[in-house]
């Protein structure tokens, strides 16, 4: 498995049979820190993800196991949406997303 960003969508009027219906993006694969790393490549979505979002990938024969047509040909898969990363280098949160604001702190009451 590895992290990826998703950048946009992919439309083919033409493909193999097993696809029709199947969402297809352009994602670029990231490192623990959230940097790009390879080139972007196409995934099949199987989790609704949106452009911007922080996916997890697999890819391989396993990609082709998400789809419900098994061996299905296509070298990778969306099959996770990722809220944020706990590394070594501490958490990651998604860039996208808004940080939670913490409460207002309390006036005391008047006695």
């Amino acid at each position: 498995m590895f992290l990826g960003k998703v950048l946009g969508t992919v439309v083919a009027s033409r493909k193999h049979p097993a696809l029709e219906g199947i969402k297809l993006l352009v994602v670029q694969p990231l490192d623990h820190r959230l940097e790009p790393k390879d080139e972007p490549l196409v995934a099949v979505d199987t989790m609704q993800a949106g452009p911007e979002e922080l996916v997890f990938l697999e890819d391989g024969r396993e990609a082709s196991m998400t789809l419900p047509l098994m061996f299905t040909p296509v070298d990778a898969a969306i099959v996770g949406i990722v809220d944020m990363v706990d590394s070594a280098d501490g958490p990651q949160p998604h860039p996208d997303h808004e940080k939670p604001q913490s409460a207002a702190p309390r006036s005391k009451a008047a006695p």
